[in-house]
């Protein structure tokens, strides 16, 4: 079930992405971040009724909160209008609690892959802040770009090779390594390529909220 949730992050990531690059409409971006969202929040919500006392698996289904609360916050925020500081702020706060997820995902269940895609989430979370709480409008193409490409990094890819059997324990180290080598040439040639580029367009023209997840997983 969470596998399927991870599916559609994916594809909201993705859709927000484009509306951060001006190729979406903000209010039509916000109908699809309500559905994500409420599934987001449904789902772990079964998982960890379902859990039982299994600490683990509460674990595991928690991370799933911050983004589905994310995706409630950017369609309301943006179909109402809101200023986009308190999606921002707590855009810093799914950053931050990402990096703890990152770390019992290497650590305690041994899932390299989801460690790394943890630390992707923190890196985009923490861009949602400085571009929605700060207001660093010229990071707005670059924050787009970025969004687009970790819905299918960190949310389609995996969640179709999870639902397909083809996601194997056997290659955790390597697949971790390869996400690693990724985010790192990939966003970095990134912002070497945009960042002569003239500022993106402001933050308000979003109705409030950029992000996906403004947002993420």
């Amino acid at each position: 079930m969470a596998n399927v949730g991870l599916l559609f992050v994916g594809a909201v990531l993705f859709l927000n992405g484009l509306m951060l690059l001006g190729k979406v409409d903000s209010r039509a971006a916000a109908v699809f971040n309500l559905f994500v969202g409420g599934l987001q929040v449904l789902t772990p919500t079964y998982l960890i009724i379902a859990a039982g006392q299994d600490a683990n698996r509460i674990l595991l289904a928690s991370g799933i909160f911050l983004f589905g609360f994310t995706y409630l916050y950017v369609g309301i925020g943006l179909l109402m209008g809101l200023d986009t500081t308190g999606v921002g702020y707590y855009s810093l706060f799914v950053s931050i609690v990402a990096l703890g997820y990152s770390f019992v995902s290497f650590r305690l269940f041994n899932d390299q892959p989801f460690g790394a895609i943890w630390l992707y989430w923190a890196f985009l979370w923490f861009l949602f802040f400085l571009l929605l709480g700060l207001k660093m409008e010229p990071l707005t193409p670059y924050v787009g770009w970025v969004t687009a490409i970790e819905g299918w990094v960190t949310g389609v890819i995996p969640a179709f090779l999870l639902l397909s059997g083809y996601w194997v324990e056997e290659n955790f180290h390597e697949i971790a390594i390869a996400l690693g080598a990724f985010g790192v040439l990939t966003f970095g040639s990134l912002w070497f390529v945009l960042r002569h580029k003239g500022p993106g367009r402001p933050v308000e023209e979003y109705g409030g909220a950029g992000s996906p997840a403004g947002s993420a997983g």
